[in-house]
């Protein structure tokens, strides 16, 4: 049976890119079999930055798929956006231009269809949970998954988002990895204070120059050759195997 991964955290802690580069690895790991990579993030839509620089009419949103009367598996596949580099990695999300607006709430009902496609359709679904607590999508998925990951950046922003969260993660019956993610290779960033205050804080993602790179050229589904980054990715990616 397929793994579902919920990946948590603050705002701007870099939680979509380690997802992302998380799926890759798990992708690679488990002998190219399908892996989906999912975010449901309609504040800034994912297949904007994603994909920056291909065309709207290439790529489809997942939007689409949850306004009809039931959720197919069908449908689910012809709304995955794929790349030649890695063809069985997919991506389902909204596009550039898209809103909360733009679709009707989708219903418990046709988020769990969704979810059932999902697994079906792939060995390991990523999902890259929004930090909006009334996102429901989210927050099925961390209900829903087998392992949660939760991405924290040294700074005090991300020790806020948890504390005032933490009712979310307290209750679910799910394991549990915390990793920290370093986005700037500033000295002075409080990494000791933010391991002692998550305590269980044993995989992190190192500071990487490549990544930023991509970031900034719209080439996030690329592999990075840092081998300092692969290996922790790696490393996270075996943990939730």
């Amino acid at each position: 049976m397929s793994k579902f991964i919920a990946v948590c955290g603050a705002p701007g802690c870099g939680k979509t890119t380690a997802a992302l580069k998380v799926a890759q690895e798990l992708y690679l790991l488990n002998g190219r079999k399908p892996v989906l990579f999912f975010s449901p993030d309609l504040q800034v839509p994912s297949l904007g930055y994603i994909f920056p620089h291909r065309k709207s009419a290439d790529l489809y949103s997942i939007g689409e798929v949850l306004e009809r009367t039931d959720v197919y598996r069908e449908d689910v596949l012809k709304h995955t956006v794929t790349t030649k580099e890695m063809e069985g990695l997919g991506y389902l999300g909204f596009k550039a231009g898209e809103n909360k607006y733009s679709y009707p709430r989708p219903t418990e009902d046709k988020i769990r269809q969704l979810f059932r496609c999902m697994r079906e359709l792939a060995e390991y679904v990523v999902v890259d949970c929004t930090s909006d607590r009334a996102d429901l999508l989210s927050a099925m998925a961390r209900n829903e998954a087998d392992t949660i990951i939760q991405v924290a950046s040294p700074d005090l922003k991300t020790m806020c988002y948890f504390v005032s969260n933490a009712d979310q993660f307290e209750a679910l019956p799910n394991s549990t990895i915390q990793i920290m993610n370093i986005l700037d290779k500033d000295i002075y960033l409080p990494t000791k204070e933010v391991d002692s205050h998550f305590k269980g804080v044993t995989l992190k993602l190192p500071y990487s120059r490549q990544i930023k790179q991509q970031a900034i050229t719209g080439t996030l589904t690329g592999l990075v050759s840092d081998p300092s980054y692969r290996t922790a990715a790696k490393e996270i990616a075996r943990a939730v195997m």
